[in-house]
């Protein structure tokens, strides 16, 4: 299999790092924000935060035509900073967090996988991330 080149999507949001933090990985917002379109949702997320810590969130078309499980094992867990994972398939990846002017910085970079087109896989995955940015924000 030829090497993909990683994706990078990344967000800027007007709120503490630790509320940020907080809300990435907390299940009970983790089911509101993680949608990349309003036809879809996460009706269950369970997440154990450390290193070597599993997660595993339940994304599925609210008409019930599609769903998975998304999950992965912790390899990095670096608080307000960095959470890097391996996925059942072994793909990687890592987000960063970082402060400035008062507001957040995420930043996430991950190995692509083979069925889907990049450029896709990178609008589903920033769909997410601004998914969150609004949630954050409407809440803050």
């Amino acid at each position: 299999m030829d090497q993909l080149k990683k994706i990078t999507v990344k967000a800027t949001i007007k709120a503490p790092i630790a509320e940020v933090w907080k809300t990435w990985n907390t299940p009970d917002d983790i089911i509101k924000w993680n949608t990349p379109d309003p036809s879809w949702h996460t009706p269950t997320s369970e997440n154990d935060l450390r290193v070597g810590g599993k997660f595993k969130n339940r994304m599925e078309a609210k008409d019930g035509s599609f769903g998975f499980d998304f999950e992965g094992t912790y390899d990095t867990v670096d608080l307000h900073k960095e959470i890097t994972y391996t996925m059942g398939d072994g793909r990687q990846a890592t987000t960063t967090f970082e402060e400035k002017d008062g507001e957040a910085i995420v930043q996430t970079v991950f190995d692509p996988e083979t069925e889907n087109d990049p450029e896709f896989q990178k609008q589903g995955w920033q769909a997410i991330l601004n998914s969150f940015v609004k949630y954050v924000e409407s809440n803050n």
